[in-house]
């Protein structure tokens, strides 16, 4: 008995270290609002300008932050990529070019390796924006332009551990990352190239002509047929769905497994003409449209297949969101 009263305290006191956890953190990011004013559109404007790439350096925390900055930039537009300021002092400043801007870490705003990486920028006329907790440090003070991520308590409890200064690190960056991202205009297309690998380029890249089914794979019966005619066809395929076309392959109507077992509940003739029992003129897809927007009309509309017809109306094959799904859904 003692022992499930201990398991249930103990339950108790983790979730509420992880609320008290959350609630801190919340607090100093809803602080951050009041940190936002002109320094940010000078930083936009930098990395805007910029004609070569955005190199982001932090040690510690401050690091592992800065590569995530510096990735969320690189697939959104701008060019950046991370140099841990150790290894820029043994050689990879050689990596820095005088078109690029230097993005520097540190909530401190003091770090020895700034100290002496700065003279060398400087002499460059290469522009650094730091983002610091500390806008009166040695950081500050040198920078070209200065993004206050300020707090006034870590969550950890020994005020030891990154907290909430990671979390404003990693918001200031987003801030600036998106302010750039939506100022240049960059676009669906362009995100899908720079992600061709995750689920969502797939979604974004790929076409409904690229994963449809086409020839003997699709279901289709002319307008003259009965309505068993298009129940075979139905069954042929398993799709779900037959397309009711005219003599040059235009799309009249579709015949679905629902459309079926209505007719068959009404008592209605299989012997009936396939123009009473279809549904008109019913879903269709056009080839060029985007994986991601066809799953979008999909859930809107409640179906779960459409023929696919080209810019003239015409049958070019059939898709279910099972195919659409194999695009690489995460």
């Amino acid at each position: 008995m003692n022992k499930i009263i201990n398991d249930v305290q103990l339950d108790t006191q983790l979730l509420t270290y992880a609320k008290e956890t959350l609630a801190i953190e919340i607090a100093e990011a809803q602080r951050m609002l009041y940190h936002l004013d002109d320094n940010l559109i000078v930083a936009c404007k930098i990395v805007l300008n910029c004609t070569g790439k955005v190199v982001v350096m932090g040690m510690g925390k401050s690091g592992h932050i800065g590569k995530k900055i510096a990735a969320s930039l690189a697939s959104t537009g701008t060019p950046s990529f991370f140099i841990h300021p150790t290894e820029a002092l043994h050689g990879d400043l050689g990596m820095i070019s005088n078109q690029d801007v230097v993005i520097f870490i540190s909530y401190s705003g003091f770090n020895c390796e700034f100290d002496i990486l700065m003279p060398l920028l400087n002499e460059n006329s290469i522009p650094v924006i730091a983002f610091t907790g500390n806008i009166t440090s040695s950081l500050a003070k040198s920078a070209t332009c200065v993004l206050n991520i300020n707090i006034e308590r870590e969550a950890c409890p020994m005020e030891l551990s990154p907290t909430s200064s990671t979390v404003n690190t990693l918001m200031m960056g987003d801030a600036l990352t998106m302010a750039v991202m939506r100022q240049r205009g960059f676009s669906i297309e362009q995100f899908a190239r720079s992600h061709p690998g995750g689920a969502l380029g797939s979604q974004l890249l790929n076409r409904v002509r690229h994963v449809m089914r086409v020839g003997d794979q699709t279901a289709k019966v002319t307008f003259q047929v009965t309505v068993m005619d298009a129940m075979f066809e139905l069954s042929r395929t398993g799709l779900g769905l037959t397309a009711i076309c005219d003599n040059l392959s235009h799309v009249l109507g579709v015949f679905t497994d629902g459309d079926l077992r209505r007719w068959l509940v009404k008592g209605k003739s299989l012997n009936d003409s396939i123009l009473k029992a279809m549904t008109k003129p019913g879903y269709q897809l056009l080839e060029s449209l985007r994986v991601r927007n066809a799953i979008d009309i999909f859930y809107k509309y409640k179906i779960t297949a459409a023929p696919v017809v080209n810019v003239d109306g015409l049958l070019v094959g059939a898709i279910s969101m099972h195919d659409l799904r194999k695009v690489n859904i995460g």
